[in-house]
């Protein structure tokens, strides 16, 4: 078994993240929540964070300009922590050469549709879900994959399916998938841990 020791970079709510630290915490998931990243000073993940006693930082262009000084500074916080695996986990921001590099098939990033359908630049959150329901599809799902230097593009490490319902909003779908989300990423890092996958 591998321990998996997690850097988590995050935007806003960060509640991907807190089922990732409650897996740890009630021994469901053999992993150490090492550090939370977010380019949003106000962002909850670090809220989440301060109320975990986990280290967080704030690292955004804003205090590092200059994107290849922060893209140093997002590998200096990973490395001081010892962290061997990233979750992206709603981050905003395209990853720096540096991160991909020094992390080359160990970042992993969750998006809320059956990738490659709805995948790319600007394809997040409830802009996913609009394009899901405008296409009618039936079904959807969430994808865990690699992360490369394009958005959406790297190897699937996992997917499953949820049903889209023909009374579904945004909003219904949106809550469905992202509940689905919690268990389904912790499923994926169970079976990492286990060397499974």
């Amino acid at each position: 078994m591998t321990e998996l020791n997690i850097g988590f970079l995050t935007s806003h709510g960060g509640s991907n993240m807190q089922a990732v630290i409650d897996a740890c915490k009630n021994g469901v998931l053999q992993a150490k929540p090492c550090v939370v990243i977010s380019n949003n000073s106000g962002s909850m993940a670090l809220e989440r964070a301060r109320a975990e006693g986990i280290p967080h930082y704030h690292l955004s262009q804003k205090a590092y300009p200059q994107a290849e000084v922060l893209d140093q500074q997002i590998v200096a916080s990973l490395n001081k922590h010892g962290v061997n695996i990233v979750l992206l986990l709603g981050y905003m921001k395209k990853l720096g050469p540096l991160v991909l590099r020094e992390f080359s098939g160990r970042i992993l990033n969750i998006h809320p549709s059956l990738l490659p359908k709805y995948g790319g630049q600007g394809m997040y959150g409830r802009f996913v879900h609009e394009a899901v329901l405008s296409a009618g599809d039936e079904v959807t799902g969430i994808s865990i994959h690699l992360v490369d230097e394009e958005y959406d593009t790297g190897a699937i490490v996992n997917q499953c399916t949820l049903p889209v319902f023909k009374d579904d909003t945004v909003d219904s779908l949106s809550a469905r998938v992202l509940e689905a989300e919690h268990e389904f990423l912790v499923e994926t890092l169970v079976m990492m841990s286990r060397g499974a996958m």
